[in-house]
């Protein structure tokens, strides 16, 4: 069977209608996903195998003032049914083709600590592995 990859926009969201199990972490959101595809500086692109969305990543041009953008990927999953099959690879690799067209010269990512099978995808992709501490919080709590 032949994958196919998209860019998704306004145009083709209906794509999105048939998803394999754990592509996403959620449920699509359609009035989230509309605000997504209408920013120019977020992309997603999907693998599609006979009209069933089976991975999909993506990522977000992130301006700085003081040097070229940089292009964050900021999610990344292939159904389990397809992985080892080169569809990862494929997405990464028109995602950072994206992130030239928009002038970004760098590409870098966060992956959990514990996460063994993402940490040598990435590698092969010939990601290097920086240190760093990562600090969240929810907003919107009043506590801050």
């Amino acid at each position: 069977m032949t994958i196919s990859i998209h860019l998704i926009n306004r145009a083709n969201t209906s794509l999105l209608a048939r998803i394999a199990d754990d592509v996403f972490d959620d449920d699509i959101q359609h009035d989230l996903l509309a605000a997504y595809v209408s920013d120019p500086r977020h992309a997603m692109m999907v693998a599609e195998e006979d009209g069933l969305v089976v991975g999909q990543i993506r990522g977000n041009v992130h301006l700085q003032p003081d040097r070229a953008p940089d292009l964050y990927i900021d999610n990344l999953g292939t159904a389990p049914s397809h992985q080892r099959r080169g569809i990862a690879t494929q997405l990464i690799q028109a995602l950072v083709a994206w992130g030239e067209t928009q002038g970004c010269t760098y590409v870098w990512l966060g992956t959990e600590t514990d996460n063994a099978s993402g940490i040598s995808f990435y590698e092969a992709q010939k990601f290097e592995r920086c240190s760093l501490e990562m600090f969240s919080t929810e907003i919107g709590s009043g506590e801050h």
